[in-house]
């Protein structure tokens, strides 16, 4: 089969972005490329449920899917097995103490996929956000040390999370249950976890459409 080149629209020669209603099928949810990742164009994106996703040595592209992972923070699944470990290890749950070690703990860890989409430019960007109040991490730690943390974006009515780590077992599900039980406090709708992932099914994660997400925002 022939594939037919795709034309999409380029931010350095508009500053808004396309509807979301745009977005391709194939790949799914791309919507543009191009731009910049400054606070502004950021803020802007995730506030239409638009968010960026590419290697280093690509151009910026935008993503909004057309189904959308999300968690209610007041229906996360917690099993018997993480109450226990909850029981056992006692962690301390922290937040923004070290929004930089988290998002480069992210960036760096060793993952199962290829490539690298947390690089320089990226991690810039997001502490500029959290500089400006507009992103913040949750931080696990036990014994005094560093076992899990995740990084997002928050907007009025949803948090939108980018990634999460774990240096030790169930490191990262400890930080959901953390992030869970602090944006139900703050009234957020949803845990945006962006694209499919059965680890977070386990906890609760489900599918919505596009249009069911974008009304959330």
């Amino acid at each position: 089969m022939i594939k037919m080149p795709i034309f999409l629209p380029d931010l350095s020669q508009c500053e808004e972005f396309p509807s979301v209603n745009n977005a391709l099928s194939e790949p799914d949810g791309l919507i543009c490329m191009g731009g910049d990742l400054s606070p502004k164009r950021l803020i802007t994106a995730y506030q239409q449920g638009i968010f960026p996703w590419y290697n280093e040595d690509e151009p910026i592209l935008w993503w909004s899917p057309t189904n959308r992972m999300v968690l209610k923070p007041n229906e996360i699944h917690i099993s018997r097995s993480l109450v226990k470990t909850i029981e056992k290890n006692k962690p301390h749950f922290y937040l923004n103490r070290h929004f930089d070690k988290v998002i480069k703990t992210c960036a760096h860890i060793t993952r199962k996929t290829p490539g690298r989409w947390i690089h320089d430019e990226m991690i810039d960007a997001y502490q500029n956000l959290f500089n400006l109040g507009f992103a913040f991490s949750i931080e696990v730690e036990i014994n005094g040390q560093l076992v899990g943390g995740l990084y997002g974006v928050k907007t009025r009515r949803v948090y939108c999370g980018e990634s999460m780590f774990s240096v030790e077992k169930n490191g990262s599900k400890l930080a959901m249950v953390a992030l869970c039980a602090y944006l139900e406090s703050i009234g957020i709708t949803y845990l945006d976890c962006q694209l499919y992932n059965p680890h977070l099914k386990t906890m609760g994660a489900h599918l919505i459409s596009r249009k069911d997400f974008t009304s959330a925002l």
